[in-house]
């Protein structure tokens, strides 16, 4: 069988990837944030997850204005690197999970969620960069991933109460998956935290929203859920949006979790890194 065990948000700031791609983890700006990860990267080297669910959002490189899916799940068995204007990144590609993908895209669809499914899609920073923060750089990723990507650049995105119902009908999908194995299936949700990125309030960052919004993804998801868009853009900034996402990961976990570790800084880049990892407390509960 297969069971959600654990659940990771994190930002995706591609200045991050940059960092750790050019090798400037060690220097004296960068090096708040990257010791801030030390604990959730020996976390995830001590628990090996054997599948990550990754909701995330594409930047134009899989998908733009011509197509824009609301939820959209990779099935096929890799997923290249995308050339983000400067090349692609110098990663491993990312390998898929075919057969666990395809019983979450039926189970879904079979739940009332209807998703757009990828036999190809590029992935860029939104997923990759989530992958570097918790294995740092590999010679291969040590964890098979399904891509899902969420639509939070195009006007209307998916409210957080529909994430979040979302993520409780893929712990019941990987719970029901048959397999000779058992899976230990992690979920991350990325994005965020609070940042603009053009505009007047470009640089906008509000920390006091980001904590409370950490300690309420332990405590009170349900109570995020009712934050409006309008709300978030208001408290998070434009693309505050992002945080509809970690609500995915947080509804695909048990009611009650575990927080292993918890990470915030500000700036990276020009936005609010957050990271906080989670393990569920109540396995083979079905939600």
């Amino acid at each position: 069988m297969a069971e959600v065990l654990y659940g990771v948000a994190t930002s995706h700031v591609p200045a991050i990837g940059a960092a750790i791609d050019h090798g400037k983890e060690e220097q004296q700006y960068w090096r708040p944030l990257f010791e801030g990860y030390e604990g959730a990267r020996k976390w995830m080297a001590d628990t090996k997850p054997d599948v990550i669910v990754l909701a995330y959002n594409d930047h134009a490189s899989a998908f733009d204005l011509d197509l824009i899916p609301t939820f959209a799940i990779g099935v096929a068995d890799k997923f290249p690197i995308a050339d983000e204007g400067y090349g692609p990144r110098q990663i491993p590609e990312v390998i898929g999970h075919p057969e666990l993908a395809w019983h979450l895209a039926e189970s879904l669809i079979l739940d009332g969620f209807d998703m757009t499914i990828c036999n190809r899609m590029p992935v860029d920073h939104g997923l990759t960069v989530p992958l570097s923060i918790m294995y740092g750089s590999p010679e291969e990723w040590p964890v098979k991933v399904i891509p899902l990507a969420v639509n939070v650049i195009q006007y209307p995105p998916p409210t957080g109460k529909r994430c979040y119902a979302l993520g409780q009908a893929i712990r019941r999908a990987v719970q029901s998956f048959e397999d000779d194995k058992d899976l230990k299936v992690a979920v991350f949700g990325t994005g965020g935290m609070s940042h603009q990125l053009q505009g007047e309030r470009a640089g906008w960052v509000n920390t006091p929203f980001d904590t409370d919004f950490l300690n309420r993804l332990t405590d009170d998801p349900e109570g995020l859920t009712e934050i409006s868009h309008v709300e978030l853009l208001r408290q998070a900034g434009s693309e505050g949006i992002e945080l509809v996402m970690w609500l995915i990961m947080r509804g695909a976990l048990s009611r009650r979790v575990r927080e292993v570790h918890r990470h915030y800084h500000v700036p990276a880049s020009n936005t609010a890194a957050g990271l906080i990892v989670f393990e569920s407390s109540e396995a083979n509960v079905l939600l």
